[in-house]
């Protein structure tokens, strides 16, 4: 199916950069265009907009959520080397063939976001990877984005690189079967975040927005702000809400759907480093609270990243959500969180895999319910507890 170039319509200013006339024109800039010629953006629908809205409906689905298997093949190196594995294809086929392969697991999952290796990849039966999901009602998605580099001119801050020629890419991987896309971008508060930074993750996500969405694939906009520093709930609060109001205004700037995204926000948190954690039910009406002032109802789901909490504290916090309606679908978007168990059941042994798919889908059912509002840690492992927080953490 060709990509679609009607999706967006985007005007000369919605193209500009972000440091001039639109910005200027929203900070209280005396540069206005006349009434008689001042333009009016309006979002018209195309040939994915129907496929678009029905794919994030799919995603946001009761008591489902999102694996994240996306890891770059380093980082998938570092997670074999900590069982003993070298970083082969082969071995990152065996563990990905694994996840994608439980039983029942699209009870629980209604998307997986992959690695390009992975989107192409088939089975040792020569089963192609999106296969095995389509067969379980889970929609295949895939990494974008190229990484995060330096931000010169920031305060030792990073941006996120790749969308030259992402709109030949996400056609490709539409054709390949990819329905949805994320993009991971990063926001650290001991490092300001600088206004710079601020705008720069905005309007990149923006930008990766718009052009998924042309090519058909729901993005899944990810402004991670990071769990680095000793700072109070109230300050992530509060970068949080500076950061969402960026996010959207620059969405809207470029007229991306917002009934055909999905977001992949960071819980409201202390930092890690703080001397005090904060409660589910604390760290539930933070977030929400900052949801409600940020995110209109038109977004169809809200997939929380697990950010290097442990297992039991990211799905803890994700059932303390979901004890009122919401006026979205709010639920998870894990990696560490659903694989951590898994990872350490399996340790490469082929005689594992069973016992490695169950704990896959323990996690799972877990994080369901917790979707739901009616998980319970009780019968919980040690394991399943313990924090997964890395300092400066990248994909």
């Amino acid at each position: 199916m060709a990509a679609s170039s009607s999706l967006l319509k985007l005007n000369a200013s919605s193209s500009s950069w972000i440091g001039q006339q639109s910005f200027n024109q929203r900070s209280g800039s005396s540069c206005r265009l006349p009434s008689s010629t001042r333009r009016v953006n309006v979002i018209r629908a195309g040939s994915y907009t129907d496929e678009l809205l029905k794919t994030a409906k799919t995603i946001a689905s009761p008591g489902r959520g999102i694996l994240a298997i996306d890891e770059s093949n380093a980082t998938c190196g570092k997670r074999l080397a900590s069982i003993g594995l070298d970083n082969t294809e082969a071995n990152r086929q065996a563990y990905r063939q694994l996840l994608l392969t439980t039983p029942g697991l699209g009870d629980y999952i209604s998307g997986a976001i992959l690695f390009e290796e992975t989107l192409y990849q088939s089975t040792t039966d020569g089963k192609k990877m999106v296969d095995c999901l389509r067969e379980q009602n889970i929609v295949p998605g895939i990494k974008v984005d190229k990484g995060l580099v330096p931000l010169p001119g920031s305060n030792d801050e990073s941006w996120c690189q790749g969308l030259d020629g992402l709109a030949s890419r996400s056609a490709e991987y539409y054709k390949q079967g990819a329905r949805f896309a994320k993009w991971r971008t990063v926001v650290s508060i001991p490092c300001g975040p600088s206004a710079l930074a601020v705008k720069e993750a905005a309007w990149g996500l923006a930008r990766y927005a718009a052009i998924s969405q042309d090519n058909g694939l729901v993005p899944i906009v990810e402004p991670e702000i990071l769990l680095d520093g000793d700072h109070p709930i109230e300050r992530t609060l509060e970068v949080a809400e500076r950061v969402w109001a960026e996010v959207f205004y620059y969405l809207a700037e470029n007229n991306v759907v917002f009934e055909g995204i999905l977001l992949k926000p960071s819980m409201v948190t202390p930092g890690a480093e703080h001397k005090e954690k904060s409660s589910p039910d604390t760290i539930a009406k933070y977030t929400l609270k900052m949801l409600k002032r940020r995110v209109p109802p038109a977004v169809p789901g809200i997939m929380f990243l697990s950010g290097g909490q442990s297992e039991v504290e990211a799905t803890l916090n994700l059932n303390a959500m979901n004890q009122s309606p919401n006026p979205w679908h709010v639920s998870f978007s894990y990696a560490r969180a659903l694989q951590n168990t898994v990872l350490k059941t399996w340790q490469g042994r082929p005689e594992n895999v069973d016992a490695a798919q169950k704990a896959l889908l323990i996690r799972a059912k877990a994080n369901s319910l917790a979707q739901l509002g009616k998980y319970s840690a009780a019968g919980e492992s040690e394991e399943a507890k313990k924090g997964m927080f890395v300092k400066g953490y990248t994909y």
